[in-house]
């Protein structure tokens, strides 16, 4: 029987993202470098809603999301697990998707005044930090 695992999440309050959608995009986070591994359990959405002294409705909407998009498996008298890996989404969505992230950075960094090289650098940094936890 898998053990409760402590998700170490930070929601920031001057984020423009709704907490819900912090919650959302840290576990998607942990799953995808594999911090969180397929079969943990998560805690129960009043435990995770007292570590981040929120309200416990902000947790299930964020639960519901994960487990509906396929992230989390619920498991009836359980609780929540991490789902096995598979392809959420069809190849023409993730592109479109892919896409959609690429543009809006790029319009960032545009209006940011970086240069592209500059850019092109602190992204590859970024990822590459993300590939260790990945394969480890």
């Amino acid at each position: 029987m898998a053990r409760t695992q402590a998700l170490m999440i930070q929601i920031a309050t001057g984020d423009s993202r709704p907490i819900s959608r912090q919650i959302v995009d840290a576990i998607r986070m942990k799953i995808a470098t594999a911090e969180l591994q397929p079969g943990a359990q998560l805690p129960s959405v009043r435990g995770l809603a007292q570590q981040l002294t929120i309200n416990p409705n902000t947790v299930a909407k964020a639960y519901a999301e994960l487990t509906s998009d396929g992230w989390l498996e619920s498991r009836q008298g359980l609780g929540l697990y991490v789902a096995t890996p598979r392809q959420r989404l069809s190849d023409a969505e993730r592109e479109r998707r892919l896409d959609d992230a690429i543009q809006r950075f790029v319009h960032e960094v545009v209006a940011l005044d970086y240069p592209p090289a500059q850019a092109h650098e602190r992204l590859g940094r970024e990822l590459r930090a993300l590939t260790p936890k990945k394969t480890a």
